[in-house]
């Protein structure tokens, strides 16, 4: 198993010299280096629309292009199949607009999601006057997943669309999205929509692998800047409304769904990503894995001796294949933003309370208040001895009250 040299890879983000500790990464990732120097470069340098024959605009089309190329890239998809938008909320909201389904066609949800996940299809269904049928894990677990098998008793020959997570953005927990899509795919017409942006900044993505139809990611949690996007498949396309001005061929996702001209800087600031991660199968994705399971172990172990104090949701197991560094959990006696609040006055540790727009799976399905679960969420570039040290931390406080 590759290790990673932590030192190497913390002096490629600025934010670590700072005095914070970052253990809100699923909220927004730390930004690389070479990310800024390129947005402020494009700002200085290539700030004009692109497509002109003059040496700034074919500079600025020059470096849009290796943006759409590299976002391709990271998801082993083609440049005609993805977007870029200002969020997965907003790509999700105008994939919704797209769909031109008949009345009485079914879409499956999953009850568990990120709204930004579940809201667009409420819509759908209430103006085009669909059947939502709700995708629902069994009750009265901590780990709830979202299980192939129990799928199939869901579809219908009017199936038209399954949405679900590829991970919880609260648990952590990683759905088999391969198989999902394959009992998906058992409809004809059915398409797949999966919300990837808890999971694409810890594995890689390979969308023709795992055979969905949509993918969605939010590249600010993949160490880039404020931009989302999504994957489109070809043949999904075609059951696809344009979004997009009448004059233009609509030939790609981008055409159908990107409205507007906007983010050339970011866009073009998406190439450094890609090259930092490498490929699919790199040594570098490889040291991510093994460097974050190392750190959901450290914090695990601690949150797993301590059952009659602490419950934690999602997979209690360190697994890397199970799980990913996003750990959520309940102290009993605690309110989860009053022990959150606690440690912020006396620590430098940035972590969170609360439902994180997943109020489907903690609110309801869990049964929680208001106040949610305490989230600690890591990355590659934390370290062991953070870890550690937030352990100590919390221990002394949860002691001091008991």
């Amino acid at each position: 198993m590759a290790n990673l040299d932590i030192e190497a890879v913390r002096s490629k983000f600025p934010a670590l010299k700072e005095d914070q500790i970052f253990l809100d990464n699923a909220g927004g990732s730390q930004t690389l280096g070479v990310v800024i120097e390129s947005i402020s470069n494009y700002l200085i340098k290539s700030n004009v629309q692109f497509g002109g024959g003059y040496k700034a605009s074919k500079a600025s089309s020059s470096r849009y292009d290796d943006g759409m190329e590299a976002g391709a890239m990271f998801l082993n998809a083609g440049r005609d199949e993805i977007a870029y938008g200002a969020s997965t909320t907003q790509l999700l909201r105008n994939l919704s607009f797209t769909f031109q389904f008949q009345e009485g066609d079914e879409i499956v949800v999953s009850t568990i999601d990120h709204e930004a996940n579940i809201s667009p299809w409420k819509d759908l269904a209430s103006r085009l006057k669909l059947i939502i049928k709700w995708w629902k894990p069994q009750e009265g677990s901590t780990n709830p997943k979202l299980l192939s098998e129990e799928l199939k008793g869901l579809l219908s020959p009017k199936t038209r669309l399954v949405t679900c997570t590829h991970a919880s953005n609260v648990l952590g927990t990683i759905n088999d999205i391969k198989a999902i899509a394959e009992v998906v795919h058992t409809v004809p017409k059915a398409m797949l929509c999966v919300d990837g942006v808890a999971y694409a900044p810890h594995r890689p993505v390979d969308v023709k692998e795992l055979g969905v139809d949509f993918y969605v990611l939010s590249w600010y949690k993949v160490f880039g800047p404020h931009i989302a996007m999504i994957y489109g498949s070809r043949k999904a396309q075609e059951q696809m409304h344009s979004l997009g001005h009448w004059f233009h061929t609509h030939e790609t996702l981008e055409k159908k769904i990107s409205l507007g001209s906007g983010y050339y800087e970011l866009v073009q600031s998406i190439a450094p990503i890609v090259s930092y991660l490498g490929p699919h199968t790199s040594s570098e994705w490889a040291s991510i894995s093994s460097q974050e399971s190392l750190l959901q172990s450290t914090l695990l172990n601690y949150l797993n001796a301590k059952p009659d104090t602490i419950t934690v949701y999602g997979e209690r197991s360190a697994d890397a294949r199970l799980r990913l560094p996003v750990i959520s959990f309940k102290v009993h006696g605690w309110d989860s933003r009053e022990l959150v609040e606690t440690l912020e006055r006396t620590t430098n540790y940035g972590f969170r309370w609360g439902a994180f727009y997943s109020n489907g799976l903690v609110n309801e399905y869990l049964g929680l208040e208001s106040d949610g679960v305490v989230r600690v969420s890591m990355a590659h570039y934390n370290t062991v001895e953070e870890i550690k040290g937030f352990i100590d931390a919390i221990d002394k406080v949860i002691t001091k009250k008991s």
